[in-house]
């Protein structure tokens, strides 16, 4: 074992979620973020319709969740992470799409066995609802043998080098593409030091790879969610968004399957507002493709929870 001191030398790129043989750092690197600091973070909502107003507010009502403190194998204990307010995101010059540039596409790599990998449809559905008003395309499925990536065998089981999949993707994005998303049930790994990395996305060159090797469980629900969850929040990096260490969210960085399924798949009034600020969404529509997503795949947690949001915001209108 070893403490974590090595640094991504990539910095246009943002990793999801590392699993790592490493022990927990001296001490928890994460600063508890205060009621004020939230709100400084959401940032001045004066100009805002009254529907966004309390689409972006915390309430204080427990339907946004403060980030909890860290664990010590958690993503906060070990990556030291300032956080991004929405005024510090624009400030960022953020990616965002354009009249050209406006088509989100995935792209399928390999076979994906009906027992234990996402539905593809379903993929579709959630990110057509998730980045609405945005156009979502499926594009055809690619073998594996097509793939140029360097590859490894870990622990007996085939990796591709994240990195080496994206330059590999780079020139077949199409002219009209805002970005696009490599889906695979290969393995990844981000660099030969580390262990496994679930997803990377790149903030400017518009392509992220994301595996769905290790989200196997007996529960489809399980393994939809988790899905659901890698595909947006990797997505969310493309549009300049980092991880959020504010709320419990779905921009939060996760070092291990326990801490992602403890995350939800909506995201907190900070994120929400830079992702409104990037897509153009109207809040209730964009809420009401989520809650029809939920029902149809039976999600029923998140189907009631969207449905509290659009009868909140319809209030206020």
């Amino acid at each position: 074992m070893r403490s974590m001191k090595m640094k991504i030398t990539r910095v246009n790129m943002l990793i999801l979620s590392l699993s790592l043989s490493v022990v927990a750092m001296g001490g928890l690197i994460y600063k508890q973020q205060t009621s004020k600091d939230r709100k400084i973070a959401i940032g001045d909502l004066k100009k805002l319709s009254a529907a966004e107003k309390v689409a972006f507010t915390d309430r204080g009502d427990g339907v946004f969740l403060s980030k909890t403190k860290p664990g010590a194998n958690d993503w906060l204990a070990q990556q030291k992470e300032p956080g991004q307010t929405f005024v510090s995101y624009l400030n960022s010059t953020p990616n965002l799409p354009g009249k050209v540039r406006s088509v989100i596409y995935i792209l399928p790599i390999g076979e994906f066995p009906e027992e234990s990998a996402p539905d593809l449809q379903m993929l579709l559905d959630y990110t057509r609802a998730y980045y609405h008003p945005m156009e979502v395309l499926m594009k055809p499925a690619v073998a594996d043998a097509e793939v140029k990536a360097k590859s490894r065998i870990n622990g007996r089981v085939k990796q591709w080098l994240a990195p080496d999949v994206m330059r590999w993707m780079k020139p077949q994005l199409n002219d009209d593409a805002y970005a696009m998303i490599s889906v695979t049930m290969t393995d990844l790994y981000p660099d030969p030091r580390w262990n496994y990395v679930f997803g990377m996305a790149s903030f400017r060159q518009r392509v992220g790879v994301f595996s769905f090797a290790r989200y196997g469980d007996k529960n489809r629900a399980t393994v939809l969610r988790r899905a659901a969850k890698i595909l947006t929040h990797e997505t969310g990096h493309m549009f300049s968004i980092k991880h959020c260490i504010f709320y419990q969210c779905n921009m939060n960085g996760a070092n291990h399957l326990n801490e992602m399924d403890a995350t939800p798949m909506h995201l907190c009034p900070v994120c929400l507002r830079k992702m409104q600020h990037a897509v153009k969404f109207d809040v209730v529509e964009r809420y009401q493709k989520l809650h029809a997503f939920y029902k149809k795949y039976k999600l029923e947690e998140e189907a009631e929870w969207v449905k509290a949001r659009i009868d909140k915001i319809a209030e206020a209108k």
